[in-house]
């Protein structure tokens, strides 16, 4: 939504600034140049990323009209969910967790927080490390390792679709001289027109130049940048879950564990200490009253 907010808040002021000056919108319409500007920027972007590059740029298109699922209702139920599955790993062994992690669908733990179920990426990555804490066979930093280079793979995959935008972004304005310069050799061609008719091709040419930096600047770069902050958030979850996870692996309780992952949240979702603590509070006593 507020995508189409920030298109229309360009669009008015960009257009409605020209009308106020006195100009003519429909000087403004040259499909031509839109052709021009648009295909060779399609082109480019075929020319310029592989099938799967393309792929995920398409995928990641219904994503920006979204509101981000990343709230602060979801952090809580993240760490609800880490707390309930170390304080059972805790008390009975990381054995126990087993049933859980083999099948989380079928776990009364896992599927109490759908929000976090309908998140593969996210379930897989929780459901992973705690098999790797399970089998006993790594170290806390062999683990540490290897998160790391999870999460720097999965910044690599979300940074494609923002690369490829953003690429294409940076062309449009050359695109948009090339279309203003196919103008101006045309209108030369007509040298022998009137004045007026061949000041009007000069003025459609120009046109070019103002779409290809209005399309970069104002639509296709901004998406780059939301798809960016978009993955940050995605991957501030895995820290999150990574520093849980460590924590757990060094020895401190569930509760303290929690904590750790609740700092490296972005402030605008964190909660305060005192929330956390009660939500815990809360998950305990539902927990306790379910046994």
């Amino acid at each position: 939504m507020l995508v189409l907010i920030g298109y229309v808040i360009v669009f008015v002021c960009v257009f409605g600034g020209f009308m106020l000056s006195g100009g003519q919108l429909g000087a403004l319409y040259q499909p031509t140049e839109l052709l021009i500007i648009g295909g060779a920027g399609v082109g480019a972007f075929v020319v310029g990323n592989n099938g799967k590059a393309i792929r995920a740029t398409m995928k990641a298109f219904p994503r920006l009209f979204r509101g981000s699922k990343y709230t602060k209702e979801m952090y809580m139920d993240l760490m609800a969910l880490m707390f309930l599955l170390l304080a059972k790993g805790r008390q009975n062994g990381m054995m126990s967790l087993e049933a859980d992690i083999e099948d989380p669908a079928s776990s009364a733990i896992f599927s109490a927080y759908p929000r976090l179920m309908d998140d593969k990426q996210l379930m897989e990555f929780i459901v992973d490390y705690l098999r790797l804490m399970i089998s006993g066979n790594l170290n806390a930093f062999e683990i540490e390792a290897l998160m790391d280079e999870e999460i720097e793979t999965c910044e690599s995959e979300n940074e494609v679709p923002a690369s490829s935008l953003n690429q294409v972004g940076d062309a449009f304005p050359a695109f948009g001289i090339v279309a203003a310069v196919m103008g101006v050799v045309n209108a030369l061609a007509a040298a022998d027109r009137p004045a007026a008719e061949l000041g009007a091709l000069i003025a459609h040419a120009m046109v070019g130049t103002f779409l290809g930096i209005l399309l970069a600047y104002g639509f296709i770069l901004p998406l780059a940048a939301l798809l960016r902050q978009k993955s940050s958030e995605n991957i501030k979850m895995m820290q999150c879950i990574k520093v849980t996870l460590l924590s757990s692996i060094h020895g401190y309780a569930p509760q303290i564990s929690v904590e750790f992952g609740r700092k490296t949240l972005y402030s605008t979702e964190r909660p305060s200490f005192t929330e956390l603590e009660e939500h815990v509070r809360q998950v305990k006593k539902a927990g306790n009253s379910t046994e």
